[in-house]
């Protein structure tokens, strides 16, 4: 590969490290092409940008970044595919699905989600567990409802009840 070619794609790296705020750096050195040909197809159904890379290109790129990315240099060891996206738990509730995983999918080396490094196959759960800011606002509104929920509901059937109970002495014989 010619040095010009190298160079355009450290810093095409360097435009997606910039671009999306997670990436998950995982092994696909057991992927035949269809098997790779399927996953970048269930990749792009969740919207994650997946990127076969070398290793020192790679390398090359993060130590041109802003961010210190010194804790995942030890993850870039054999094949090495990256998945770009804007939400942190996508890719691990990815390798994690059952289609995945029949597809024989190695495991994930290490990951930069929420502004933190996950790096190991162990931490696939963890990072499966986290929220996105979707998700986040989701439970904050719904935790915000509810107590209005229950006043107004409470109001409605104390409403109900009065009324129910003026209907009968209004239909009591005198």
């Amino acid at each position: 590969m010619k040095k010009e070619v190298k160079d355009t794609i450290i810093v095409e790296l360097g435009e997606k490290l910039k671009q999306y705020p997670h990436f998950y750096l995982v092994d696909v050195s057991g992927l035949n092409a269809e098997r790779t040909s399927s996953l970048r197809r269930k990749c792009f159904e969740q919207k994650i940008k997946m990127v076969v890379v070398k290793n020192t290109l790679l390398n090359k790129a993060f130590e041109a970044s802003d961010v210190d990315f010194s804790e995942l240099y030890g993850a870039l060891k054999g094949t090495t595919a990256v998945f770009f996206t804007e939400t942190a738990n996508v890719p691990a509730k990815l390798l994690k699905s059952k289609d995945v995983v029949k597809d024989g999918i190695p495991a994930l080396k290490a990951a930069y989600a929420e502004e933190g490094f996950y790096v190991g196959a162990d931490k696939l759960d963890e990072l499966a567990a986290l929220k996105s800011k979707n998700e986040v606002i989701a439970e904050i509104v719904s935790l915000l409802q509810s107590p209005a929920k229950n006043v107004v509901s409470a109001l409605q059937s104390g409403a109900n009840t009065i009324h129910g109970v003026l209907k009968t002495l209004g239909e009591r014989p005198e």
